[in-house]
């Protein structure tokens, strides 16, 4: 039994590293090959330093602290992804991007020694929501940095400007992962309305949906009740036609403007804040066709925001349509991999924590997907790892930490009762 346990696992170290050998070497062509165009010593040694990196955080990490090898394989390609589309357009903003990428990992460290070390999250809760009203409530304090901005959801302070919105996602999934493991319903119910009055009158419709869609997922996980799902759906939707109907003109034009964007962008193409973006990135996408422009001979960066909320558009520009389907299934990968992760966790905190993080990083996803696509109307939320931005980016790789957590807590479990079953046959013998 140990035999074949251990050629499973040597199997499995084998593939893995083949596949990090495969993402080092992708990267290392492609800074290459924007080497070429532009002849930069920077971009030079962004073609070694990169594949670099990816090889210590997958190899070096895993020694250090406890850490799923695949599930870390993947964040270190989308990241890299991250900065290679980010620094083809800007070689300033690309190596932003890596120092945000660089505090991401920290983050995602610390989150991950967090749920492996701390056995009560009990007296952490009441803090945690404390944290979260306190951070929702910063964007009314500090207007200013939502200058020219269709939400009112940043704080800045001169240059530096934040979202706290992204940073409250962490807390949000222990809070919702404890209140659900405890059965306390009602309060989760609450809590949960409470956060969306703060977005919505933030304007943030887009976070609003990702919290909205991770507590009804994680709702649904802990109580199996299509009836009580149903009835919170048929009561929000409600709310919110009564509240458009009312304020359609007002606080609610915004939203008006994105469904008629949505429907025909084509017909508000040149209104201000009129389907301008949607159109310019459906031409980016038909441009790219299947196999892509070329990696720096793409147009997409003619969308005005193309380094956050359509950034996979300017990816197919120039990767393809088919890349980016491959792209797609690394992000469902992922959130596969939590689903895993949570359905072979032994405690309820742990499972509903680690499918939370599956959740909101699959909504975020489809949500934004959804949008660069037409399938859905536009919101305003970046596509996770990708998007240029630092409290984003930070939030995502914190949530696959808080992920990876769970899966050292249930590979710590799992050789404990290895260890007990070995000993229990040693006594047998």
């Amino acid at each position: 039994m140990n035999i074949a346990l251990k050629a499973r696992k040597k199997k499995r170290r084998t593939q893995l590293s083949a596949l990090t050998g495969l993402v080092m070497l992708f990267f290392f062509a492609a800074f290459l090959l924007l080497f070429l165009k532009d002849l930069s010593l920077q971009t030079l040694l962004m073609a070694v330093l990169t594949p670099l990196a990816i090889s210590l955080i997958v190899k070096l990490l895993p020694r250090l602290f406890p850490m799923d090898r695949m599930l870390l394989t993947l964040i270190s390609f989308l990241c890299a992804l991250g900065v290679l589309l980010q620094y083809r357009y800007s070689p300033g903003r690309g190596m932003t991007q890596a120092f945000n990428c660089g505090v991401g990992m920290l983050s995602m460290i610390g989150c991950a020694l967090v749920v492996r070390h701390i056995k009560n999250f009990k007296y952490l809760i009441f803090p945690l929501i404390l944290f979260s009203c306190g951070m929702l409530a910063l964007p009314f304090i500090f207007r200013s940095a939502n200058a020219n901005k269709g939400a009112t959801a940043w704080v800045g302070y001169g240059s530096f400007t934040m979202q706290p919105s992204e940073l409250v996602k962490i807390a949000v999934l222990f809070i919702f992962a404890y209140f659900l493991s405890r059965r306390k319903i009602i309060s989760h119910i609450l809590f949960t309305g409470l956060m969306l009055g703060f977005l919505m009158l933030q304007r943030d419709l887009g976070t609003a949906a990702i919290y909205g869609g991770t507590s009804l997922l994680m709702l649904y996980a802990a109580t199996s009740s299509p009836l009580l799902i149903g009835g919170i759906l048929g009561a929000g939707v409600g709310g919110i036609t009564l509240m458009y109907m009312l304020f359609k003109n007002s606080y609610f034009r915004t939203v008006q403007n994105r469904i008629n964007n949505w429907l025909d962008p084509f017909a508000t193409y040149d209104q201000l804040g009129g389907g301008y973006q949607i159109v310019q990135a459906l031409i980016a996408h038909s441009n790219g066709g299947w196999w892509g422009t070329g990696l720096g001979l793409g147009n997409a960066s003619v969308i005005p925001e193309f380094r956050t909320d359509f950034i996979f558009s300017a990816l197919i520009n120039e990767f393809g349509m088919i890349f980016a389907v491959l792209v797609l299934c690394v992000y469902a990968f992922i959130a596969l991999r939590g689903v895993d992760i949570a359905l072979r966790s032994s405690s309820a905190f742990h499972s509903l924590l680690a499918l939370g993080c599956a959740a909101i990083f699959a909504v975020q996803t489809f949500i934004i997907i959804g949008g660069i696509t037409k399938f859905i109307p536009m919101t305003g939320v970046t596509v996770p790892f990708l998007s240029y931005g630092g409290t984003s980016l930070v939030s995502c790789i914190g949530i696959m930490g808080i992920l990876q957590g769970v899966a050292s807590r249930n590979e710590r479990l799992l050789r404990e009762d290895e260890k007990l079953a070995d000993a229990g046959e040693e006594g047998v013998r």
